[in-house]
């Protein structure tokens, strides 16, 4: 049983997996050695001192955390994607997410009539807009960022367990019909003939290739999340263009100015504030209801779930045809 790794290794890295190729698991592993990870530390710790003092010059302290942690995740994006290799992942999951709208459409026409219901309330709310009004924008920023964090700490409680389920099932006839369509069909074919080959000894996924299918999922989950925050912000944004008097929200905020656009009168910087919170709040609410919620659940990890199926039962022939002579 002979099998070619150049054609296998390049569908792993087109389909966001670089870490199952043992070359760019070396090299990522390598972006991890603490020499390396003390200058990414001291670029941080510059950055933070630059937000404190643009926030000092500025007379906006409540903008300083929310800057730093902005620029920390871009920051720590850019490195994953250079040193730690990760650039697939990152290009993988967002081309599979935004080429997957079909998919998501049913999904929200699902989550968002009763999470709209439930956040209007909060919306046609004066203490929701007073709340928001005098937030600083820094600090309002702070918050979304908070929420978004917290979405994607429950998904990272949630994720691994995805994983184990999937390679927990393998057998002859999954991996069969894993790589149906692969550079690995043929080999898959061998496997699955072979009496002495378990599939299932190959395709517990740990390390840097657990990883690699977690942050694969997380990705494309997260922007499943945004896409529903933005509709979510969107939809309240119109709303309160057409509903929200400029004297109920000046009554409503305190304020005699709230900002109003110059084309949409009613369209003012405290419904941006409040329509950008509630759509935060609605991110976050969707992440725990789609982690707890069995329908939901469902529904969310459809769009990942064959693509989690098909890695697992290429790695596992992957594997398998590389400990043969």
């Amino acid at each position: 049983m002979t099998q070619d790794r150049t054609p296998v290794e390049a569908w792993f890295l087109d389909h966001g997996l670089p870490y199952f190729v043992p070359e760019e698991r070396a090299a990522a592993r390598a972006g991890l050695r603490p020499r390396r990870l003390a200058g990414l530390a001291f670029a941080l710790l510059v950055l933070a001192a630059g937000a404190g003092l643009l926030a000092w010059s500025s007379d906006a302290w409540a903008a300083g955390p929310a800057l730093w942690l902005s620029v920390t995740v871009l920051g720590l994006l850019a490195y994953a994607a250079t040193a730690l290799h990760a650039r697939p992942i990152l290009a993988f999951a967002l081309s599979r997410t935004l080429g997957s709208v079909r998919f998501i459409a049913p999904m929200a026409s699902r989550a968002l009539p009763l999470l709209l219901v439930f956040v209007t309330f909060l919306f046609v709310n004066a203490e929701a807009w007073e709340m928001t009004s005098n937030l600083p924008f820094g600090l309002l920023w702070f918050t979304v960022l908070l929420m978004f964090g917290l979405a994607v700490l429950f998904l990272l409680v949630r994720l691994p367990e995805e994983v184990d389920r999937v390679d927990d099932e393998v057998d002859d006839e999954f991996v069969v019909r894993a790589c149906a369509g692969t550079p690995l069909e043929q080999a898959s074919r061998e496997v699955a003939a072979d009496p002495s080959i378990d599939p299932l000894e190959h395709a517990q996924v740990s390390g840097f290739e657990r990883w690699n299918l977690i942050l694969v999922l997380l990705v494309i989950q997260a922007v499943q999340v945004l896409l529903l925050s933005v509709t979510v912000f969107v939809f309240f944004m119109l709303f309160g263009s057409l509903v929200m008097e400029t004297a109920t929200q000046e009554s409503w905020t305190g304020r005699s100015d709230v900002g109003n656009a110059p084309f949409l009168p009613q369209a003012s910087l405290s419904l941006m504030k409040v329509s950008l919170f509630l759509a935060s709040f609605s991110g976050f609410y969707f992440t725990v209801s789609a982690v707890t919620d069995d329908t939901y659940r469902r529904q969310f990890f459809s769009v990942v779930e064959s693509h989690l199926e098909r890695a697992v039962g290429m790695r596992a022939v992957y594997v398998a045809t590389r400990s043969r002579p």
